[in-house]
């Protein structure tokens, strides 16, 4: 398999090849399928498409501590690598103004290039249980206590437009009359804090993104997860917590081909014995009361009950047929989308992205996305690598080879010493086989206390419901079922 990387790198003599060859090697291989023909910056421009895909993302796997120390790193590895025909512009400014103008662009054929490098070099791993399979979930980032990040992020209701550097006159307000509506006042500020909703769709076999979408932080995590179905493959499964329930969202995913497998929990109402389609055992339908009024069709699932922990587990799944999906895969699928809570630990804790640095929000949405893309490009180009070891990627260790490409970036100008290659570096990023003692009774601070899901409320369809559902049936065709 082609990994990008020469015999100097793979045999493990360092020769005189300088570290910023190799990070050369590894970038012109991620972008080795990209469409760059298709876009053109100016004549006049010092920047080129690949050179500033190369800068973006360099900058984004920089370790320096603030976003500018990290432009001038980068640009001087950009400059040795010396894939621009020009000095590129010196100012931190000026990349940010081409980084607003072409992110778009620049993101959507890294896009592209990814997933096809995921589909093809990754193949073996791109399907469990015969689907393309995707986990779905949403974090939050913060961000700094800016007017610029409040009027963009914060809370619809806490949200303050954001003002120029030309100042408004202010009006006067009261000081609070009491110290405890003091306290409630700088209570209610810190609440108010900006931060950054991100829900990102991960592919469960590789444990690498596959798309998101970035918004303020009270956005509508299923919202975003219809706005990221078109792009998934076609057949592809997607897993969720009881996050994402609703109708129209199930609806949106049934109709577009794809299938689901959702936790459902005490707030999700189920039918049964509505005989829209040919009972069998386990058979379910959600049908809201305010969609059957409307005359919409009930979506037929699969309620699979996973026992074995403190609290049995509820997943409904669109894969009617257990001889395509068994329960036993239905349960293992569900499991694997703990990977994503294992996405969000790397990029925020061992990426060092919990709270991002920009001012400004237009910027702070750069940044964001360039960490995403230099994330998914390091991890992509890594478990390639690694793969020809045999290494799963739940033993791949993220600090390992973010170890691995900030060593190389930190010291681009001189030769590895023997075994500290890019190449070497990546292939020793491998967690340990022992298992670790299980943590999960430790309280730490930052720790969710969430509720149990519980049960679903499932009840048998009325006389009425049966009636109403065969008239639907008679007048449309069976399109929402697996």
């Amino acid at each position: 398999m082609e990994s990008g990387m020469s015999h100097q790198d793979t045999d493990g003599h360092t020769g005189s090849a300088a570290h910023h060859q190799a990070l050369t090697r590894a970038l012109d291989w991620l972008l080795a399928s990209a469409r760059l023909s298709d876009l053109a910056f100016r004549e006049d421009c010092s920047w080129t498409p690949k050179g500033l895909i190369f800068m973006a993302i360099l900058w984004a796997w920089s370790d320096e501590k603030s976003l500018t120390q990290r432009f001038s790193h980068a640009r001087k590895v950009v400059m040795a690598i010396d894939v621009l025909t020009r000095i590129p512009a010196a100012t931190y400014q000026a990349f940010l103004k081409m980084l607003t103008t072409w992110t778009v662009a620049l993101s959507m054929t890294l896009f592209d290039a990814f997933r096809r490098r995921m589909q093809s070099d990754l193949a073996t791993r791109f399907e469990v249980g015969g689907f393309p399979v995707f986990g779905v979930d949403g974090s939050r980032l913060e961000l700094p206590r800016t007017e610029s990040n409040e009027g963009r992020f914060s809370p619809a209701k806490a949200r303050r437009p954001w003002r120029s550097k030309t100042k408004s006159r202010r009006q006067p307000h009261r000081r609070a009359r009491s110290q405890a509506s003091r306290d409630r006042r700088a209570r209610q500020k810190k609440t108010n804090s900006p931060q950054m909703w991100l829900t990102t769709m991960f592919h469960v076999g590789t444990g690498l993104p596959w798309d998101w979408r970035i918004g303020p932080s009270d956005s509508s995590e299923r919202d975003h997860l219809r706005q990221m179905i078109a792009a998934l493959p076609a057949a592809a499964l997607i897993t969720a917590d009881a996050g994402f329930v609703g109708y129209q969202t199930w609806k949106a995913i049934l109709g577009s081909g794809r299938h689901l497998l959702i936790r459902v929990g005490a707030n999700v109402r189920l039918l049964r014995r509505l005989g829209y389609v040919e009972e069998k055992k386990g058979l379910v339908y959600l049908w809201p009361d305010r969609e059957a009024k409307r005359k919409q069709p009930p979506l037929v699932l699969r309620m699979v009950v996973a026992r074995g922990g403190r609290h049995p587990v509820y997943l409904v799944t669109s894969v009617l047929d257990e001889t395509t999906l068994s329960d036993s895969q239905v349960v293992e699928i569900y499991a694997l989308r703990w990977g994503i809570e294992l996405f969000y630990r790397h990029f925020k804790q061992t990426f060092e992205r919990r709270k991002l640095r920009s001012h400004r929000a237009a910027n702070a949405e750069l940044e964001a996305t360039w960490s995403l893309l230099g994330l998914w490009a390091m991890m992509l180009h890594a478990q390639v690598i690694l793969m020809e070891k045999e290494v799963p990627p739940k033993r791949i260790s993220v600090a390992g080879v973010l170890l691995g490409y900030r060593s190389a970036l930190r010291e681009y100008k001189s030769p590895p010493d023997p075994g500290e290659s890019l190449y070497e570096m990546v292939g020793k990023a491998v967690i340990d086989p022992y298992k670790r003692a299980n943590k999960s009774s430790r309280d730490y601070p930052r720790k969710k206390q969430e509720q149990t899901a519980g049960a679903p409320r499932v009840r048998n369809a009325t006389k009425a419901q049966i009636n109403a559902a065969k008239e639907i049936r008679d007048q449309l065709p069976l399109r929402l079922t697996a």
